[in-house]
């Protein structure tokens, strides 16, 4: 197989996330249950929002997009990672590992973005909801997801492209359950300085820029909510935002415990298990959180449902 380094290395053996036998069916049936649950609930969250018109809003716009990506993000590397507890030595090729690294780096910066417009969006309602329409309007939604996607795509590029130049020599096996660039590192038989600063520029940028407009975002929410007479006007504000701050404070937590520590601070067990609260536990929770906590999209639900038992009465009848 040619590769574009120096690599003696065809393919790699994922650990997976434990190698305790005991352990191996109940985490089998546990997160696949998860994985079911995240597919089921992120693609019954885009058919909501496509099907129904009053979900039409550059809210829902977002929340559709940020299902799309937990939909493919959580299937990058979760069917691998389940074989883990079935088989017992999981075999991932070279240019396999690369385009996991990719897709993995390209959607989990990508949904970094989308949360941070969500928090711009939700700043916009509140505090200017008389130019809400004009400041959100249809091209200025699409121009901010599509400035989310390529900075995906940068990013995605970047610490790819610089995994590419990295040599492997004989030890072949990852420990973790993907090709994860802090497992992948210690690998290498030559320097991983370069690599090592790409990882941590592109996931400082990626983590504190949209989690610092985020937070700014907020403040100002706050500050606008705290000035609204009415208790219910300001109880509707908070139920608009609280699921929002829920999905982001799980996400760039776990995701910052993971990334925004030196390589030599953190044990691989310790990234391993912060790394499934924002790989396989938010993507399960958005479309939870946000079809529990939402009432436009639990009346979207029922009137979906009770268009489809309607129908299959008529069928019957």
């Amino acid at each position: 197989m040619a590769l574009g380094n120096d690599s003696s290395v065809t393919e790699f053996i994922l650990a997976g996330l434990t190698d305790q036998p005991d352990l191996q069916l109940p985490l089998f049936l546990l997160f696949l249950g998860v994985y079911l649950i995240t597919l089921v609930g992120n693609l019954g969250l885009i058919i909501l929002i496509m099907t129904n018109s009053h979900l039409h809003t550059p809210m829902y716009y977002f929340l559709f997009n940020l299902s799309f990506i937990d939909f493919w993000y959580s299937s990058v590397f979760t069917p691998k990672m389940l074989m883990n507890f079935i088989l017992a030595k999981n075999i991932i090729s070279y240019s396999g590992c690369m385009a996991q690294l990719f897709f993995f780096c390209f959607f989990v910066i990508s949904e970094c973005y989308v949360l941070t417009i969500m928090a711009y969006d939700r700043y916009v309602a509140i505090c200017n909801p008389l130019l809400y329409n004009v400041v959100m309007s249809h091209q200025v939604c699409s121009c901010l997801l599509g400035w989310a996607y390529v900075m995906g795509f940068a990013g995605a590029m970047a610490q790819t492209g610089f995994m590419l130049k990295v040599s492997f020599c004989d030890d072949n096996i990852i420990n973790h359950y993907m090709c994860h660039a802090s497992a992948l590192l210690p690998l290498s038989c030559t320097s991983t300085y370069i690599n090592e600063l790409v990882v941590l520029i592109v996931v400082g940028t990626n983590v504190i820029v949209p989690s610092v407009t985020i937070f700014t975002s907020y403040v100002l929410i706050l500050s606008s909510i705290l000035n609204i007479s009415s208790s219910e006007g300001r109880s509707k504000a908070f139920s608009t935002c609280s699921s929002h701050v829920m999905v982001v404070a799980i996400f760039f937590g776990s995701a910052s415990f993971t990334y925004l520590k030196p390589f030599y601070s953190q044990t691989v067990d310790q990234g391993k298990v912060s790394s499934v609260f924002y790989t396989n536990i938010v993507p399960m929770l958005n479309p939870l959180i946000y079809s529990l906590r939402n009432k436009d999209v639990q009346i979207a639900l029922t009137n979906t449902l009770r268009k489809m038992f309607s129908r299959t009465e008529a069928e019957f009848s």
